[in-house]
């Protein structure tokens, strides 16, 4: 073993990921299509512990809870499967995303972890069969693997996995409404959608349909198609969670009120288009040109930053190595 570190970006989903079909190996209930972000980075280090009895993780410069914990454990059991290793590691990870509000700093940070165990237990692995692991993490994670327009295939174990897809050039700008950590957690709010809402089946079916329509877009290099299903997406997922019992909501009325003034915006000439994950946060596709005007628009409703297509996960050189939590005596 070795020590390794990587670095992994959070993806903002334009066809949403919300359901599984399988809970044990994170298999989609349908397809998803994202950008990965050239911001709010996710840099992990893996140091190799063979003496110690259990994983540690330290997140953020704090031991993490033992619920975080165990599922870091349970993820990195995966790897020593592969690798056919028994030994136990500490985890010291650092995010620029707010953690657990939305900003899928899960796909960052399971990203990440993927990326410098697999190198941590000297596995060599492709950039598809690192996306699979990384699924075993978080879902949406396999999509933070892959650079820019990542579409993730719904399939079994070894066909759900993403992979890059042209798409027209285009900017996002992100509007922080709430930096907290949400109520209820995507994975529990994901299994109540589908466990409680009459709309379920028509959601997933739907998602199909749009992931088609979106890929066709994106090829054809067609910005306005690929806003209008990225905005309609959007608020269908929301509303399908809205429809659980019982009802989440994860749109705050300043998330809303960002959505309406982008659409006033388009009514105005400026071609923009809104999005949400399952969080209070709001992100705008626009085309690079107009990236920075939308951006003046919108800081009334909270922190704005403009994002671009960005790189997919990587490994770090020893000096990117993240330091040790200061634990005083």
């Amino acid at each position: 073993m070795r020590t390794s570190t990587a670095r992994a970006y959070p993806n903002i989903a334009l066809v949403k990921y919300w359901g599984k079909a399988d809970e044990a190996r994170i298999l989609p209930a349908a397809g998803s299509l994202s950008m990965t972000l050239d911001d709010f980075e996710t840099t992990t280090t893996v140091v190799p512990a063979p003496e110690v009895d259990a994983d540690v993780l330290e997140l953020d410069g704090t031991f993490a809870d033992a619920d975080a914990t165990s599922r870091i454990t349970t993820f990195l059991d995966h790897v020593r499967t592969l690798a056919g290793s028994t030994d136990r590691v500490l985890v010291r990870s650092r995010n620029s995303v707010p953690t657990g509000a939305g900003l899928a700093s899960s796909a960052s940070g399971f990203a990440a972890l993927a990326t410098a165990a697999a190198n941590a237990f000297e596995l060599d692995l492709d950039t598809r069969d690192l996306s699979r692991l990384a699924r075993l993490g978080s879902g949406s994670a396999c999509r933070s693997v892959v650079p820019g327009m990542a579409v993730w295939h719904s399939g079994d174990d070894e066909t759900s996995f993403a992979e890059p897809v042209d798409a027209p050039d285009m900017r996002m700008v992100i509007v922080t409404v709430d930096r907290g950590r949400k109520a209820v957690s995507s994975r529990t709010a994901m299994r109540l959608t589908a466990q409680t809402s009459p709309f379920y089946d028509a959601w997933v079916s739907s998602t199909e349909d749009s992931l088609e329509k979106m890929i066709a877009a994106c090829r054809a290099d067609d910005f306005t198609t690929v806003g209008e299903l990225t905005e309609s997406h959007a608020l269908r997922m929301h509303a399908v969670i809205a429809s659980t019992l019982p009802p989440i909501r994860y749109l705050r009325p300043r998330s809303v009120a960002i959505f309406d003034a982008v659409a006033e915006l388009r009514e105005q000439g400026l071609e923009a288009y809104s999005t949400a994950d399952a969080g209070p946060n709001v992100a705008v596709i626009v085309r690079p040109a107009d990236a920075e005007r939308l951006a003046a628009q919108l800081t009334e409703f909270g922190e704005v930053r403009v994002v671009a297509p960005g790189p997919g996960a990587e490994l770090l050189s020893a000096d990117a190595e993240v330091p040790a939590a200061e634990v005083s005596a």
